[in-house]
């Protein structure tokens, strides 16, 4: 019988862990080009990345959201986890917000060369 309890324990645990690991924070893409010198395909496959970036970032503020409504509310856990996932979710978008800046910036320079 405790053997069964410490196994359900774990598992639940297990389970706890893996729930709140299932929302994966979005990785921006791994380089910008470099506008003076990228050929048209190249700024056209990063402005195609930085789309799917984009919506990996709005499906990981999706992910928290239902994290953190998957909780009974009232728990105690509950404000921490909201506290938790706002920041989290600032940290995302301003990064993407700084990648998107940094590659529109490339943009205009790639669209100045004619």
């Amino acid at each position: 019988m405790m053997k069964h309890l410490i196994a359900a324990i774990v598992f639940a645990a297990g389970f706890a862990v893996s729930a709140q690991a299932e929302c994966t924070f979005p990785k921006a893409p791994a380089s910008i080009p470099d506008g003076k010198t990228a050929t048209e395909s190249e700024m056209l496959a990063a402005m195609t990345a930085f789309k799917a970036y984009n919506a990996e970032v709005t499906a990981f503020g999706n992910c928290l959201d239902e994290e953190v409504n998957s909780k009974a509310a009232g728990s105690a856990q509950l404000m921490q986890l909201k506290t938790m996932k706002t920041k989290k979710l600032n940290a995302a978008v301003d990064e993407l917000e700084t990648k998107a800046k940094q590659f529109n910036e490339q943009v205009r320079i790639f669209k100045a060369r004619g």
